[in-house]
């Protein structure tokens, strides 16, 4: 039946790109001539509001030079028309987006060290200095009229606009595809976190490259088309001001949304049309979607989104939350063996404050470890150095008897993972989507069931962002753990959950080691959870290690109880 159901999800976004075909054949035979013109326009702004979708509304990152990729799938197209290449306008399409994709890859190099506002000011003058250059250059053809070629099957406008609607459910279906895929899963974590998005054994390089290099090749796709509808590529096509233009729209439809991408094409091409049947400029139709798009930014949602929401609210859907409620199968417990991940001389400062000194810690293969201690005791920076967040660490971090260096993605895919405090599971996924992410490996139904089950999470078809946030703290344990790591560092996972749902969590989390073969490393602040899963117990104050060993002799000492619990009344 889960077979079934699958296949049948999985053929609904052909269902839907065959009625879009059907429908734009219906309208190149049913529309006069000048509003099939429209539509070209609209589908060519379609798919370049596509590639924006990808990296602003998925990825996170302000980019404000797409027609500038439009110009150079135009230029490529112009060039290879006029030196008659062979291949033929599809061929020149395709590797006019190809060419604007590489050039998307160069733009998108300043995005690993820069956001925000910075970035904006980057991609802009990018824009506008390509603006500058089109105008002194000119396209390859202009100067001798050379105008490029359709196909033959395509040359009338009518069946050009056949060929582009094909065009833009092609890429509709590629961004779809590539949304549920591991890359648009990883564009989504980056957006939301870029840490957890490392901490998953990701590159955030990778996925910050990979959004620039997919919206860049839609935006050269989308350049090609223009200029096999227009016959020559002309530098008042490519503007800065109309890549603002276009990113404001993307902002307020909500582009990453393949029909909203499609609703803000129309408007992109219906706002100036109605300005112009109503006698005013058409250069207020900026105005227009630059007031859209303040709206949007205050409001810090779009309209996609909202729909969305409204939706969901009618259906009369709860958040959904945890179900703890149920007893487990209990499993052998497996003897704690050797140390499977060893720590010596871990020491940070930063700048004369020194946060960790000497800490020795020895996390048991198939053993639970909780590391204790007061507020800024240094077990989160105990946490961060251990898993490559903090590269100015100093000493020696072994897992399974081999040294544990390089970058947090790296330490990751070496089969140590970690959870943060703050909430880091982006809520543009479902549960089921998240999990795969997290587990980079291939997931049946069956195995994501049973181990959401086990932890009382939320079904996997359900969306993150109808998940509350201590359900979500556990799907991001539950993904980890999917992901058959060696060794598991926990900063407080447990955080937000009542008191029932601490003690409901520790008994799950006691049958970790034997149930999902991994070692576990604890930080929490629940001594009734500490005690019910730990075997051992490390104590830090003030970044040094107070005492460790057996649980009943840590907690048991009396530097521990003046340092941490003050009173022995919480023994």
């Amino acid at each position: 039946m889960r077979l079934a159901e699958r296949g049948i999800r999985t053929g609904i976004p052909f269902v839907v790109a065959i009625v879009a075909i059907a429908v734009g054949y219906g309208l190149s035979v049913g529309l006069d001539g000048y509003f099939v013109y429209l539509g070209m326009s609209a589908v060519v702004a379609g798919i370049s509001l596509l590639g924006l979708g990808v990296v602003t509304g998925s990825a996170g990152m302000i980019s404000l030079c797409q027609l500038t990729f439009g110009a150079v799938g135009a230029w490529v197209v112009s060039a290879l028309n006029e030196a008659q290449a062979p291949g033929g306008f599809l061929t020149w399409l395709v590797l006019g987006g190809l060419a604007a994709g590489v050039v998307g890859v160069l733009v998108g190099l300043p995005a690993l060290r820069l956001r925000g506002i910075n970035l904006a000011v980057v991609t802009l003058g990018l824009a506008a200095a390509a603006d500058l250059a089109l105008v002194q250059l000119q396209f390859p053809g202009v100067s001798g009229g050379i105008s490029v070629e359709r196909p033959d099957a395509f040359s009338d406008d009518r069946s050009y606009f056949q060929l582009a609607v094909v065009v833009l459910v092609l890429c509709c279906l590629a961004v779809y595809f590539l949304r549920r895929g591991r890359w648009g899963s990883a564009w989504q974590a980056v957006a939301f976190s870029e840490r957890g998005t490392a901490a998953a054994g990701t590159s955030v390089r990778t996925s910050k490259l990979t959004a620039f290099a997919v919206s860049a090749t839609l935006g050269g796709i989308s350049g090609g088309l223009l200029t096999g509808q227009v016959g020559l590529a002309f530098p008042a096509s490519f503007t800065a001001i109309q890549s603002l233009a276009l990113y404001v729209l993307a902002i307020m439809s909500g582009a990453h949304l393949i029909d909203m991408a499609v609703f803000g094409a129309v408007l992109w091409v219906g706002v100036p049309e109605l300005l112009k049947r109503w006698g005013i400029p058409q250069d207020w139709g900026f105005v227009v979607f630059g007031v859209l798009g303040v709206q949007a930014l205050a409001g810090g949602g779009n309209l996609g989104t909202t729909v969305r929401q409204v939706w969901y609210r009618r259906s009369k859907k709860e958040p959904a939350k945890l179900d703890l409620a149920a007893g487990t199968a209990e499993i052998e417990p497996k003897a704690p063996g050797p140390p499977v991940l060893t720590v010596r001389g871990l020491s940070v400062n930063f700048g004369h404050v020194a946060a960790l000194s000497s800490v020795d810690i020895a996390v048991p293969e198939h053993g639970v470890l909780g590391v204790i201690g007061p507020n800024g005791a240094g077990k989160s920076t105990l946490v961060d150095a251990i898993s490559g967040f903090l590269p100015n660490a100093e000493g020696a971090v072994e897992l399974g008897g081999k040294p544990l260096t390089g970058s947090p993605s790296t330490r990751a895919r070496a089969g140590l993972r970690r959870t943060f405090q703050q909430d880091r599971v982006p809520p543009g996924l479902t549960v089921g989507a998240y999990l795969k992410f997290l587990a980079r490996r291939r997931l049946t139904a069956d195995e994501i069931g049973e181990a959401l089950d086990f932890f009382g999470c939320p079904a996997a078809r359900t969306p993150l962002s109808q998940v509350d946030v201590g359900a979500r703290r556990l799907v991001e344990v539950v993904g980890h753990l999917l992901a058959r790591p060696r060794v598991l560092l926990l900063d407080e996972p447990a955080a937000g959950l009542p008191h029932e749902e601490h003690v409901a969590f520790g008994e799950r989390l006691r049958q970790v080691p034997a149930r999902f073969g991994v070692s576990v490393l604890l930080i929490e602040h629940d001594l009734d959870l500490v005690r019910s899963v730990c075997d051992t117990i490390t104590v830090l104050d003030f970044g040094r290690v107070l005492a460790s060993g057996p649980q009943a002799e840590v907690l048991a000492d009396p530097a521990v109880l003046k340092a941490y619990m003050g009173e022995t009344e919480m023994l």
